[in-house]
């Protein structure tokens, strides 16, 4: 399996692994995560333009897609109820889907970005128990909460390699 930038031909298959994540999530205790066809095709064609979806690829089979930047994300500048484990320079994963073929997606995305990247940080849904699971398996840390651009509250994760916080 390779993670590599996501092509312009591949936003139909895209868009349904978020469809499929859409209503996984909702039929899991998540209903209010991802709603209205969000991320829709347009969020897709712009993390495109942008160079920053990826996907993973197993034998030219999409297993997984995700968004991955460096620098600052704007929603991460306040963090109520804890604080960042550091405020070094750091990469943010957003829109972590899998295709459902096989098991452990977000964990193979989730270590692949920990080989490439010291310090990363990531939210999600209070109710996305199985993210937050997958999460604190990775040795991400829960460090607070933060607020998407429409003031909708997010729990708040950070991993950090150099962190001296000891384990989960």
């Amino acid at each position: 399996m390779i993670i590599r930038h996501a092509k312009y031909n591949e936003i139909d298959c895209i868009d349904e692994i978020y469809e499929n994540a859409r209503n996984f999530m909702h039929s899991h205790g998540n209903p209010n995560q991802w709603v209205n066809g969000y991320p829709s095709k347009i969020d897709i064609e712009n993390d495109m333009k942008l160079d920053k979806l990826y996907v993973l690829d197993h034998e030219g089979s999409i297993e997984g897609v995700f968004f991955l930047s460096d620098g600052i994300d704007p929603t991460y500048n306040y963090i109520e109820n804890g604080q960042w484990l550091n405020e070094e320079e750091y990469v943010v994963i957003h829109r972590i889907a899998s295709a459902m073929k096989r098991r452990r997606i977000g964990d193979i995305i989730i270590q692949d970005c920990q080989k490439r990247f010291d310090n990363i940080r990531i939210d999600t849904h209070y109710d996305n128990k199985p993210m937050q699971n997958m999460l604190m398996r990775n040795g991400f840390h829960h460090v607070g909460t933060i607020y998407l651009e429409d003031g909708n509250p997010r729990s708040a994760y950070h991993w950090c390699r150099h962190c001296n916080i000891g384990e989960n």
